[in-house]
């Protein structure tokens, strides 16, 4: 298979389970526990596949003797801002439901709230205003616009079969993030007492977001000419650095703040890391090791 329909294919599977995830709450009654081990397993494989993949590809597909500390750079700048964007939007409240917001507020993080048998489907409180999700909604969509640059970057790192392996862990990673975020999303704005059919364009809207930035990336960088590699590198080093900080932000509240289950959200985050190292075995022999 081509590089660009594997682009193509992995592009319609991230939509349709983030469409999935704007729907969960409608089909599946994800409890507290539930919804903890599967941030911190995503946790553990996207900072597994920053490090494992997309900063040792930065600094392979530049030249230059000085391809570390350009990689480095550009990957504090990733993280810097995506810091920037959760500090600004407060996005990634994946374990967000009306009924809870007051145990949120107030750290109450030792016990797990979701075991009680409240529904998602419980009356809005008054403190999630109309327009809450608005805030939640550009944080998540500026950030699964990186996620779609990244995919996009790494796909072209390398030609033919070459990029679609590469490709393989930032893909799941990304995969299993998106219903969550989408998640997120549509349960606040059916905090806000927005409608079905309201809810369900913000969730196809997001779930595009992604795929574009990535088809966007893919078939726009080599506009560039020779500056393609360059701009590859950094947009590889970059998400590395945006991947770094989604995993810590989400991981750290995660494993340090909820003692019941801190031994399965440890071994989740363990999980995911060893899932990342893993995929690098169906990588070709040298995979890093071929400068632009």
């Amino acid at each position: 298979m081509s590089a660009e329909l594997l682009l193509v294919a992995y592009c319609a599977a991230i939509a349709l389970l983030s469409l999935a995830g704007g729907l969960l709450p409608n089909w599946v009654h994800m409890t507290h526990t539930r919804t903890q081990l599967v941030m911190s397993f995503v946790s553990g494989l996207m900072l597994g596949v920053a490090f494992y993949h997309l900063l040792p590809h930065s600094i392979a597909l530049q030249p230059s003797a000085q391809a570390a500390d350009i990689s480095a750079w550009w990957l504090m700048i990733g993280l810097i801002t995506m810091l920037l964007l959760l500090r600004m939007f407060h996005f990634h409240q994946h374990d967000f439901s009306p009924v809870e917001e007051k145990h949120h507020d107030h750290h109450l993080h030792d016990h797990p709230v979701h075991e009680h048998g409240d529904h998602h489907h419980a009356p809005a409180v008054p403190s999630v205003h109309r327009l809450s999700w608005v805030g939640l909604a550009l944080g998540l969509g500026l950030h699964t616009l990186i996620d779609g640059v990244a995919l996009g970057a790494v796909m072209q790192g390398e030609p033919g079969q070459m990029a679609g392996l590469l490709g393989v862990g930032v893909f799941l990673a990304i995969l299993l993030h998106k219903p969550l975020d989408a998640m997120s999303i549509t349960t606040i704005m059916e905090a806000g007492g927005w409608n079905r059919r309201s809810r369900a364009l913000a969730n196809i809207g997001f779930a595009l977001l992604c795929p574009l930035g990535a088809l966007l990336f893919y078939f726009g960088v080599d506009l560039l000419g020779d500056a393609r590699h360059h701009a590859v590198a950094v947009a590889l080093a970059f998400s590395a650095g945006a991947f770094i900080c989604i995993a810590l932000s989400d991981l750290l509240p995660e494993v340090h703040f909820h003692s019941h289950d801190r031994g399965k959200l440890t071994l989740a985050f363990l999980a995911g890391i060893m899932l990342a190292y893993a995929i690098g075995g169906i990588e070709p022999s040298g995979a890093h090791l071929h400068g632009g």
